[in-house]
């Protein structure tokens, strides 16, 4: 009797979540009567009308994307996530790397130039040729223009 109960409040409940789902329609009919059916009207009724328009009709893209997905699906987007997780963090240590170098070049150059500005050290640069040249005149002023140029690109 205990077992009968519940399987009848166990369909009871199915019956009343099923049908609470189900989309109902409005019509008037060709004599005009109106008509309230749980199923769509005839094609050539105007001014039909779903009664319960918050519920949301399944269209083929909404249902493909609801579908289950196979484990090699969830399997190759989680490849893919950790790809580009990846592929993020190379991203930005690359930037970080740069914008180190970045700074590192700002500083030398700022450096340079206050030693160049100042006058009190002589200063011995390359000379393109394996020897070394004195920083005097117009080597002076070149420098001092190269490293003004350098902190104008990376002192940003």
């Amino acid at each position: 009797m205990k077992n009968a109960l519940v399987f009848a409040l166990g369909i009871a409940s199915t019956v009343a979540v099923v049908s609470a789902h189900a989309q109902s329609y409005q019509w008037r009919d060709s004599s005009g009567r109106l008509v309230i059916s749980d199923r769509p009207p005839p094609a050539g009724v105007r001014d039909a009308r779903p009664l319960n328009p918050a519920t949301p009709t399944t269209s083929s893209a909404a249902t493909e994307s609801n579908a289950p997905r196979t484990t090699a699906e969830q399997n190759m987007e989680f490849k893919k996530r950790q790809q580009e997780a990846r592929e993020a963090a190379d991203k930005q240590a690359k930037d970080a790397t740069a914008a180190a170098q970045k700074r590192e070049n700002c500083e030398r150059a700022r450096s340079q130039l206050t030693t160049l500005e100042s006058g009190n050290h002589r200063m011995v640069v390359p000379d393109g040729k394996g020897g070394e040249v004195f920083v005097e005149g117009d080597v002076k002023e070149a420098e001092m223009e190269r490293a003004r140029k350098i902190i104008a690109e990376s002192c940003n």
